[in-house]
């Protein structure tokens, strides 16, 4: 299956694609360059810029060009305007657990709560100071819910939402776990491993999940997109034409279109010039529309 590239974005770091139904259009941000960007089939790409930096992203639930972002320094509504720009208001402040931290991997649950998780900007230093937060309506603080991570990531849940899946991406660590998800309060339980992506081809980076319960989850530095069974298993993987894919959501009219958002790294780009890019793939199957935030 070939990638198609739909945008040669040249994103730093491209993360947390949203499809919006509605305008049948794909979101996402540049977390480095602080900007949210879209596109879409009809009327082409256009940005905005954002006071800090952005590293996930869902719609706002009846409130038209609103999103809701995990940033630098908590939880923020943001009102996409004409001139380019996103305005930002303060839902909830986060209390870092160690200095130079911002969110990370995000994105809400099947009842419309935000999960989002935060790391050390100095990835290499492998502080265990990442934690998941939980921020639902009528929320006005952010106490950690899971915590002990380097890299949080690969935030995903079953269809019927009683899954929760989320990955710790340093190179320590390099695993997928499952979580027993109560749909009526909000919390995970049952911690188990579901992946050890360690022996295989890839650090386990964002990821989705399809009609069929299956796992999706880029393999950044290994240029390639995982899918894993329920039951863990590998069950194929797609190619990109680039190192590091970094999240992975479905988009199209009928939710059959594998969008993948990439890293664009400082130094020599031989062999990946499109590196930073956004890419569609076919992946055989269908996802589920991406829920938005309820508050």
């Amino acid at each position: 299956m070939t990638a198609e590239l739909v945008l040669d974005a040249r994103n730093g770091t491209g993360e947390s694609p949203v499809w919006h139904a509605a305008e049948q259009a794909l979101y996402w941000v540049d977390i480095p360059a602080r900007a949210i960007h879209r596109w879409s089939p009809a009327d082409g790409h256009r940005q905005w810029t954002t006071g800090e930096m952005p590293a996930c992203i869902a719609a706002r639930a009846g409130r038209p060009g609103q999103w809701v972002a995990g940033m630098e320094s908590g939880i923020f509504a943001l009102q996409l305007g004409d001139d380019g720009r996103a305005a930002a208001t303060p839902l909830a402040t986060v209390a870092h657990a160690a200095p130079a931290m911002r969110f990370n991997d995000g994105r809400c649950d099947r009842q419309g709560r935000l999960w989002a998780g935060t790391m050390c900007l100095d990835m290499a230093a492998a502080v265990r100071a990442g934690a998941w937060y939980r921020f639902g309506a009528g929320d006005d603080a952010l106490p950690p819910r899971l915590t002990g991570f380097i890299v949080p990531n690969g935030l995903a849940f079953s269809p019927d939402g009683r899954t929760m899946y989320l990955s710790d991406s340093h190179p320590e660590v390099q695993a997928v776990w499952a979580f027993d998800y109560d749909t009526d309060s909000g919390t995970p339980a049952n911690r188990r491993l579901f992946v050890d992506m360690a022996p295989l081809p890839g650090r386990p980076d964002g990821a989705a999940v399809d009609v069929d319960g299956c796992y999706w989850i880029c393999g950044n530095d290994a240029g390639l997109v995982h899918r894993f069974t329920p039951q863990g298993r590998l069950d194929r993987s797609l190619a990109l034409p680039v190192k590091k894919p970094a999240m992975c959501a479905f988009g199209g009219p009928r939710l059959d279109t594998l969008y993948v958002t990439s890293i664009r790294p400082g130094g020599d780009l031989s062999g990946q010039p499109l590196a930073g890019g956004v890419f569609a793939l076919d992946p055989g199957t269908q996802g589920i529309a991406e829920p938005a935030f309820a508050g």
